[in-house]
C-alpha cells in the first residue's frame, strides 16, 4: 500500500465535527486521529470478544479449531453452538489480524 495523500476535501460540517472530536483545527491530523482511535476501539472490542470465547472454551482459537477437526472437542463439532462459535471466533481473529496489519502500516 502506497502512502499517497491527495488534497483532503470535506464538507464544512464534517470538518467542524472532525476538529471538535480530534481537538485539532488541522483536518488531516484530525482525520488520522479519528481513524487511529477507531482502529484502537475495534481492536479492543475484538480482543474482548476473543477473550470471551477463550474463557468459554478454555483454549485458544487454534486449539479449538484443531480439536474440532480432530473430533477431540469433547462434544459434537457440528452442533449449532460449536459451529456458530467457530465462525464468530474465526471472524474476530481474522479481523483483529487485519486491523493489526493496518495499524502497523500506518503508525
Amino acid at each position: 500500500m502506497e502512502n499517497k495523500i491527495s488534497t483532503l476535501s470535506v464538507s464544512p460540517r464534517i470538518g467542524v465535527l472532525l476538529s471538535l472530536v480530534a481537538e485539532t483545527p488541522d483536518l488531516e491530523t484530525a482525520l488520522w486521529k479519528v481513524l487511529a482511535d477507531y482502529i484502537d476501539l475495534k481492536m479492543e472490542f475484538l480482543k474482548q470478544r476473543i477473550q470471551k470465547f477463550e474463557s468459554k472454551w478454555k483454549m485458544t482459537f487454534e486449539e479449538f479449531s484443531e480439536r474440532c477437526q480432530n473430533g477431540k472437542l469433547g462434544q459434537d463439532a457440528y452442533t449449532y453452538e460449536v459451529e456458530s462459535d467457530f465462525w464468530e471466533w474465526e471472524q474476530a481473529e481474522t479481523l483483529l489480524q487485519h486491523y493489526r496489519v493496518i495499524q502497523a502500516e500506518w503508525t
